[in-house]
This record gives structure tokens, sequence and C-alpha cells, in this order.
């Protein structure tokens, strides 16, 4: 594929790294033929690194990763908002953005990459429980506590280790495409979208059973994208009223049904547009779209592109 040259993703593991949180990167992004990602693990020196919940890890490279990697990855660790991790680690990943390097927090993570000063005057999140402390240390920081995660171009945080899951699979889609990240996400079995804008935690209790009877709707919806689809055919499918179906949809995705249905239009489209060779009249029809113009209008507004010049990005097979 066109857009498959490798990168390379550098895992900062500092005292008291989450294993979770140390275990998404490293996992997502190993090296294999579907992904052309180069992973190394890395701490303050090479060594043994004391982590959290009782494990340790062993890390074959110090700081010099962070000059060799595309995108690091700084895991979750305990007491965040007591103490900051060596002025060594954070030279190193100012010097590692200002290189070009993508930094991604996940969970508290965010708190070593608001101590470099490059979250100063943009949007950032962490695990809710520490929310207030970020922004009480780092006034400067616009934190978000209702989002799984925040993309702010080269500094992108998360909330807590699931939602590391979800950033993860935000780079994948934005460096291969949507083709490669739905691979990914069916590995993981994982969801292969949530919204970053969805809240971290619902606050109300949800009833067991009419989340499983919205994820079966949702996966009957997706198999019918070609299909009219309205909020009233969709809550007729839950077995809910619209008004009840549109709110906890809400809760659950982060989007209105309606809009959800129109990304997973364009998702489908953009797969299609990897994978195939059909015409951008052709793939509207396939997706519900009805229309070439219609498919663009959305495209530009969701995306920011064309469906051709996404076509150029990420055709496979060239």
């Amino acid at each position: 594929m066109s857009a498959a040259r490798l990168r390379r993703v550098a895992v900062l593991v500092l005292e008291g790294a989450k294993p979770l949180d140390v275990g998404i990167p490293a996992q997502v992004f190993t090296t294999r033929a579907s992904m052309p990602y180069e992973v190394r693990l890395c701490g303050a020196a090479p060594g043994l690194v004391t982590g959290g919940d009782g494990l340790s890890y062993h890390v074959a490279d110090g700081l010099d990763a962070l000059a060799w990697a595309d995108i690091v990855f700084v895991p979750g660790y305990r007491f965040p908002d007591r103490e900051d991790p060596p002025r060594t680690v954070l030279d190193a990943l100012n010097t590692a953005h200002d290189r070009g390097a993508r930094l991604a927090a996940i969970s508290t993570g965010a708190f070593a990459l608001a101590a470099t000063g490059l979250l100063d005057g943009k949007r950032a999140t962490t695990h809710w429980h520490y929310t207030r402390a970020l922004a009480a240390k780092y006034p400067l920081v616009k934190v978000d506590e209702n989002v799984l995660f925040v993309d702010e171009g080269s500094m992108l945080t998360s909330a807590g280790a699931a939602s590391g899951i979800d950033l993860c699979l935000h780079i994948l889609r934005g460096d291969l495409g949507v083709a490669a990240s739905n691979h990914a996400a069916r590995r993981l079995v994982a969801a292969p979208y949530r919204s970053g804008g969805q809240a971290q935690y619902v606050p109300r209790s949800v009833p067991e059973p009419l989340g499983e009877r919205f994820a079966a709707t949702r996966e009957w919806a997706l198999h019918r994208l070609g299909e009219p689809l309205t909020l009233e055919t969709l809550a007729r499918q839950a077995a809910v009223s619209p008004r009840t179906f549109s709110r906890r949809f809400v809760d659950e995705t982060g989007y209105t049904p309606m809009q959800w249905v129109m990304r997973a239009r364009v998702d489908m489209a953009r797969e299609l547009l990897e994978r195939s060779e059909r015409s951008v009249e052709q793939i509207a029809a396939d997706v519900g779209l009805g229309t070439g113009a219609n498919l663009r209008l959305h495209f530009h507004r969701l995306l920011g592109t064309t469906p051709s010049e996404y076509r150029r990005t990420f055709a496979q097979g060239e």
C-alpha cells in the first residue's frame, strides 16, 4: 500500500508504569506483515524499571530511542500529581517533539507531557480520577474530563487504559486507513471506533440487556448501510422508543444515532476506496449516500479531504 512506510514507535516506561498502559501500544503496533511499525520499549536508562501493580520491566533502550522514534507513547504511572519525571526525560521528550515526533500519552502519562510545557494552551485529557489534579498542577493546559482521547496533531492524550486502545486505533486510521484500523480492532476484539468525544464513563447505570440490545442494533445497521436508516427504524430494531434510543445511544457512543450512521457510511466508503476500484458514484450508492456529490460533501466535512485524494493516499496494492 502506498502509505505503508515503516514507522518507529517508542514506548517510554517510567517508574511505576501501569502494565496495561504499557502493553496496549506495544501490542497494537508490534511489527507484523500487516503493520508497518517497529516498536521499542525504553526507559530513562536501559535496564530494570520498577512498574506498578507488582510488575517490573526490563527495557533494552534508554532515551536514545526517543531520538529514533516517529511516535513516542508515554504510559500512565503511579502518583503523577506528586513528582515530575526526571529532567533528562522531559528534555528528551521536548527534543523528540522538536524533531517532528508525535507524543501520545495513555492515562496519567499526560502529566509527563504537561511537565514538558508542550501541552500549554492545548486541549488534553487523562484518567477521570486525575483530571482535576492535572488542571490544578498545569493551569495552562485545557483539560477536558469528558472525552476518551484528544488529538492536537503532534500531541495526543487519552483517558483510562481502555481508551488507549481507542487512541491507538485512531492513530492507525490516520496512518494506514480505515481497513488497517478495522483489521487491528478485530484482532484485539475491540470496537473499531469510539468517538474521542465520548464520555469516559456513563454517569448513570445503563441496564446491561439494553446495552447488549443497542450493540446488536449497531451491528444490524452496519450490515444495512446501503438501505434507508432512520432514527425510527433503529429504535424499532432495538425495541425502544426513539427518544430513549437517541438518549442512550449518545451515552454509549458519543454520537447521535444519525451522526453515527453517517460516520459508519463514510467509513465504509473509505474501506471501499482503499480496497476496490469502484467509482465514487458506485461507492456512494453502495453506502447509502446516493450520489457522488453527497459522498464528497460528507467526506470533506468529516475528513477534510476528497474521496479521490483519500484513494491516492491509502489505496492498497500499489
